[in-house]
């Protein structure tokens, strides 16, 4: 049987107007059109071409040489480009936009915005996308510990953190503890691998190692005291949820700035904050 939602190659059985019929091999499926506009000069019958099959809009199965953002087995991040009282559809390079039902989000879709997603076959044999990609990623990836990797986020969850798909095919999370910044889904980011554990997946930081991420919050703090007019209302004794709050980093890394800063001399610490020294 002649599956959609994937590449095949196929055999050209006959030729019509509107193009040339193909099959399988076995011809365990009924004839299927690739669009005289797509046929290649050459292409006689009996030759074997490569294509990727899907339905049009009228249902039926249809080959094209085209090669869609999406297929089964691969996520993709598709843009939305409609909604509609049963779900949303998706631009993902062919003619007929690709189906996103409600019953597939994991949270509420904007138009014009990209989500990350999979793709599968519903009951009716039809192509459709899914949110829904934990189950889709795999665990055991080829990063270490300390390796870097960008990959995107597709859910948060705030009893565990980040969700990330790593290079879209691998498990990949950034601990709540670990997530200083602003985020949402679809975002891409650049991150580092803390951790591989026993099970394969990834513990991701949003942070570099410690000597360079210094680098950048004592130059975040120093900022921030341009803007407050030389004064910060933190010091050492601030807690870290305060801290997080207020700089979208770790007290250990508060810390570590600080104290670079105060033996730069640029940086006073009194009972009330942090203060520019001029």
């Amino acid at each position: 049987m002649i599956e959609i939602g994937t590449f095949q190659r196929l055999k050209v059985v006959r030729e019509a107007t509107q193009g040339v019929y193909l099959n399988d091999l076995e011809k365990s499926d009924r004839d299927i059109l690739l669009p005289k506009g797509q046929k290649p000069e050459t292409l006689q019958i009996g030759d074997l071409i490569e294509v990727f099959v899907y339905r049009d809009s009228e249902g039926r199965k249809i080959a094209t040489l085209k090669r869609p953002k999406l297929i089964i087995g691969e996520l993709a991040l598709l843009k939305v480009v409609s909604i509609n009282r049963i779900g949303a559809f998706l631009e993902w390079g062919l003619e007929r936009d690709l189906f996103l039902p409600f019953s597939e989000q994991t949270e509420k879709v904007n138009k014009g915005s990209s989500y990350l997603v999979g793709m599968y076959r519903d009951k009716s044999d039809r192509l459709c996308a899914t949110m829904r990609i934990y189950e889709l990623l795999q665990a055991h990836s080829p990063y270490r510990e300390k390796d870097e990797v960008s990959g995107i986020l597709y859910n948060i969850k705030e009893a565990f953190g980040a969700f990330i798909a790593v290079d879209n095919k691998y498990h990949g999370l950034v601990p709540i503890k670990e997530l200083y910044g602003d985020y949402k889904v679809g975002d891409l980011l650049n991150l580092r691998v803390s951790k591989v554990r026993p099970d394969g997946k990834l513990e991701l930081s949003v942070r570099k190692p410690a000597h360079l991420q210094m680098e950048d919050d004592a130059r975040k703090i120093m900022e921030i005291l341009d803007k407050e007019e030389g004064k910060l209302k933190l010091h050492d004794k601030s807690s870290p949820e305060t801290i997080k709050k207020q700089l979208g980093m770790s007290k250990a890394g508060f810390k570590r700035a600080i104290g670079r800063l105060m033996k730069e001399g640029v940086i006073e610490i009194k009972e009330d904050g942090i203060y520019r020294s001029w």
